[in-house]
């Protein structure tokens, strides 16, 4: 919702200024004639970019509610109440930001409109795969079972990606607190502790000289790093906003040991679950490699859809297609798609294909995750050992002289 601020004229002709809340100019103008007032002047009121910031964060629509709403919806739809008492429901039903999308979109409904084009309207909350799947299901008269294999499909995407970051979510801490430790030790602790030694001003052994050297380099110019780092990401995120920027780092990514290999089935999971829905809604395979490539999540497969929709396009099969970009598509993808092809089952086909990639996946995190623990505790294991010795060995030299 925006805040719109408006001068108008009431009945009497007195000058009546105010603010009225709505998605756009139309709708704005639309309230404020329902007030009985005569429109003069209508503009959206300016906030400041931190206070934008905030409230979108605050305002922003977690997974989890749409695909609650989709699950009621579906179930009331289902049960035979008209869309409109459906969302009449909801509308009560729902808080936040959902309760104002529900609400206009009950209001876009009863003036006419259609389900999928009044949800379209909040790309940010609907993705074009959700607004593209009810546009079928109304196109055949079946939303109600669209809307049931849609809660389906949003429900096992959430439990999906929850298992995923569950499983990374140890290592990541781990990691974190490692850096973050080894800062404060570096800058604030260590040359406190090295300051003892030089004011007895005995011969000190080579690891504590480093340790000395490295530390009071941090502890001089942490900031330069601090600055570097802003620098460098400031221009690694300018970087991958452009096309040949985010190609080159989605390339690298999927290049990464381990980690890429499971970013990529992590990617197909979800692609393909999504293939199986929309061909199995009738929404066209052209279609649904078109959708596909724009919700991807990743430039290099988003640009092998892209081309396979081309060749599908004209006249090449999917499997052909799929199977000329190996750098996206494994090869097990491109021989069940001809199979799918063959049988005509393709969106039975494309389910079992997603649902061998979630079980890949879930056991490439588990080696993630067993790869990273011991080679923190190797990391963690020297740099404690070092340090044990660079602070420990000075004093046994200095005990070892009286």
């Amino acid at each position: 919702m925006k805040t719109f601020n408006f001068k108008a004229k009431d009945k009497n002709g007195k000058l009546v200024r105010g603010k009225v809340e709505a998605n756009d100019e139309k709708y704005a103008a639309q309230l404020i004639r329902e007030k009985g007032l005569i429109l003069i002047s209508l503009s959206v009121e300016a906030k400041s970019n931190l206070l934008s910031l905030i409230e979108g964060l605050g305002k922003k629509v977690k997974a989890e509610e749409v695909s609650n709403f989709t699950r009621q919806i579906s179930t009331m739809v289902g049960a035979g109440l008209p869309i409109t008492e459906a969302l009449n429901i909801l509308k009560v039903q729902s808080r936040g930001r959902m309760q104002e999308i529900v609400s206009q979109i009950l209001a876009d409904v009863e003036e006419g409109q259609s389900f999928s084009s009044a949800i379209s309207k909040y790309p940010d909350v609907f993705s074009q795969t959700y607004v593209a799947l009810i546009k079928a299901g109304e196109a055949g008269g079946v939303l109600d079972n669209v809307l049931s294999r849609l809660s389906d499909t949003l429900e096992k995407q959430i439990e999906f990606k929850g298992k995923v970051k569950g499983a990374l979510i140890y290592p990541v801490i781990v990691v974190i607190g490692m850096i973050v430790v080894a800062f404060v030790m570096m800058v604030f602790v260590i040359p406190k502790m090295l300051s003892l030694y030089s004011e007895f001003g005995a011969e000190l052994p080579t690891p504590t000289k480093i340790l000395m050297n490295v530390s009071g380099f941090f502890a001089k110019f942490w900031w330069l790093f601090l600055a570097a780092f802003a620098v460098f990401l400031n221009f690694f995120i300018g970087y991958r906003k452009t096309k040949s920027g985010k190609r080159k780092v989605d390339e690298l990514i999927l290049k990464i040991p381990i980690f890429g290999d499971l970013q990529r089935q992590v990617i197909l999971t979800e692609l393909t679950r999504t293939l199986s829905l929309l061909t199995g809604t009738g929404v066209s395979i052209l279609d649904s490699l078109s959708i596909s490539s724009q919700v991807v999540g990743n430039a290099v497969i988003s640009e092998a859809l892209d081309e396979s929709a081309k060749d599908v396009e004209k006249g090449f099969p999917i499997a052909f297609s799929f199977s000329k970009h190996p750098e996206a598509f494994p090869y097990i993808l491109s021989q069940m798609i001809a199979v799918g092809e063959e049988t005509g089952k393709m969106s039975e086909v494309l389910a079992k294909v997603s649902h061998v990639f979630e079980v890949e996946s879930d056991q490439k995190v588990k080696a993630l995750t067993a790869a990273i623990e011991p080679l923190v505790m190797i990391v963690l294991g020297i740099g404690v050992g070092f340090l044990v010795i660079a602070v420990i060995l000075p004093i046994y030299n200095l005990t070892s002289q009286f």
